[in-house]
């Protein structure tokens, strides 16, 4: 064996018996904050140095995620951060028995998120990296809650808005379809808003239109129909998330896909729904789902039945950027929804290290970890938390 071959093995063993972590987890800080609707933020500390960032917002229920945050921090303390499959194993089936429910499986995500976030930065890469991608990059998005930044709610405001939106860059938004006094009410806004709307940009902005649960199956399957001749990309939780056979039921009649997901938890809720057909897109939440670990797998689950990936996105800066990084590597990524109306304010709240839309997609971040930094002072001051 040459000498420069023997000792180009003799390092790579030396590198290989590194430990693979050396760094031990000290404390969890939580951020609260009020920025229209309530926000919670997770530092995880290491004795070396690294912080790592997780979020772990759920309307009205801020409080009670921070709590079990809590519960789980000496179950942290002194350990070492890495192998975080490990970790997602041990607080969802070996801490407790009694694991499920959105505050349970919101601080869940919370760590999750961290966690991958120190061990990025810990080995000097992006997040995307370790999960062996990107697949997609730049990543599609679309504007979210879309008709809160129109003048009003006419369908003029709304046509004027859309050609406003697509000089903008945009390419797709969303809505929520208002609630009217009858169904018959609820048809006519809704195909009044989306005839002005193709009539001003015609197919140049794809619209999706979010249901809200309130819906019976017989009113969904009408709607549906009505608004078929516009083309919209989906409809969302046309009826409630609890009843996958009811879905299935509807998706399998209804002439514009169904999206739904935001409300379930990790892969076996996931199962139900996709067993029974209730969607063409799923939309798992990287906070609520189980984080970046359990939403990679969700979508490589949903990939198997044909199902494309919209995960769910209207929470904080780290939660965006946590579930582009997870969704990046997935084959049957669709589209990511995405708080435009928040963008400068995101911009500011991480020093502009939040990715901002451009041409209707965002770029990854290419620093270690997450790659944004959040401004706590900033936050603490501008936005002081009120529990909305």
């Amino acid at each position: 064996m040459r000498r420069r071959t023997f000792l180009g093995a003799l390092t790579g063993a030396r590198l290989m018996a590194q430990p693979l972590g050396g760094l031990k987890i000290t404390r969890f800080v939580t951020h609260k904050a009020t920025i229209q609707r309530d926000y919670l933020f997770l530092e995880i500390h290491t004795d070396g140095g690294i912080v790592g960032l997780g979020e772990g917002s759920l309307p009205a229920r801020a409080a009670i995620v921070e709590q079990a945050i809590r519960w789980l921090e000496p179950h942290f303390t002194g350990k070492d951060p890495s192998g975080v499959e490990d970790h997602w194993d041990r607080m969802y089936y070996r801490l407790n028995r009694w694991r499920d429910g959105s505050p349970l499986m919101t601080a869940l995500s919370a760590v999750d998120i961290a966690l991958w976030d120190i061990e990025a930065k810990r080995l000097g890469v992006p997040v995307w990296r370790l999960l062996g991608g990107p697949v997609h990059n730049p990543l599609g998005v679309y504007y979210s809650h879309w008709d809160s930044t129109a003048r009003d709610g006419s369908p003029a405001a709304l046509a004027e808005r859309a050609q406003a939106t697509v000089e903008e860059g945009w390419t797709a938004v969303k809505w929520v379809v208002r609630r009217e006094a009858t169904l018959r009410d609820r048809i006519a806004t809704t195909v009044a808003r989306l005839d002005a709307i193709r009539k001003a940009v015609g197919d140049r902005l794809d619209l999706a239109l979010e249901m809200f649960e309130t819906f019976s199956p017989r009113e969904a399957l009408a709607f549906a129909h009505a608004v078929a001749p516009y083309k919209p990309l989906f409809i969302e939780e046309p009826t409630q998330r609890e009843s996958p056979q009811v879905l299935g039921e509807l998706a399998a009649k209804s002439p514009v896909p169904v999206a739904t997901g935001e409300g379930l938890l990790t892969r076996f809720d996931f199962r139900h729904l996709l067993d029974h057909r209730g969607a063409a897109i799923i939309q798992p939440d990287v906070v609520h789902c189980g984080g970046i670990t359990e939403m990679r797998k969700i979508a490589n689950f949903a990939e198997v039945y044909g199902v494309e990936l919209a995960p769910h996105q209207w929470y904080g800066p780290v939660a965006h950027v946590a579930s582009i990084h997870a969704a990046c590597c997935c084959r049957n990524f669709l589209f990511q929804e995405w708080d435009g109306a928040s963008d400068p304010v995101f911009r500011e709240l991480t020093r502009g290290t939040c990715p901002a839309q451009k041409n209707g997609k965002v770029t990854l971040p290419d620093r270690p970890g997450l790659g944004i930094e959040m401004d706590f002072a900033m936050l603490a001051k501008r936005f002081p938390y009120k529990g909305v």
